[in-house]
Parts: C-alpha cells; structure tokens; sequence
C-alpha cells in the first residue's frame, strides 16, 4: 500500500469582521511593502485591525485608530489573540 500523502494544513479563511494583525516577516518582504512608506506602522503589526472587505487574495483592514482603510494580501494576515 503506497503512503497516502498528508492533507494540506487547513486554516480557516479570514472573513469579514475577524479580528487580525499583520504578519511582519511577511510584509516587510512583500511587493506591496517596498511601495508603500519605507517605515510601517507598529500598530498594523500589533492589531486589532478589523476586515471590512475580502475580495480575491486582498482584505480590506481598518484600524482602530483615525487613519485610512487599507488593502493587505490575506497570506500576510493572522488573526489576533
């Protein structure tokens, strides 16, 4: 009997109204981080931001502070505990 191979790690999908943070490594290293300022916030790594919109790979994140919504690709995103 040839050995099965394992499923996938299965995450659950980030939704509207979860709770997330953003994943340093991740976006520090990413396309959209060498377009935007050369200095990233600290909140958008320490959340909570909330998920407005999910639309393909992006969500659209607010944050619980007076600046713009922005969009974040979803494998930079983690949800917050």
């Amino acid at each position: 009997m040839p050995d099965k191979p394992l499923p996938a790690e299965t995450s659950k999908p980030l939704r509207k109204g979860a709770l997330i943070r953003v994943i340093r490594e991740q976006y520090l290293h990413s396309l959209e981080s060498q377009a935007s300022d050369m200095s990233s916030a600290s909140y958008i790594f320490e959340g909570p931001g909330e998920i407005l919109a999910v639309k393909g790979e992006y969500c659209q994140v607010r944050w619980r502070m007076p600046v713009p919504d922005v969009w974040v690709r979803t494998d930079q995103l983690e949800p917050w505990s």
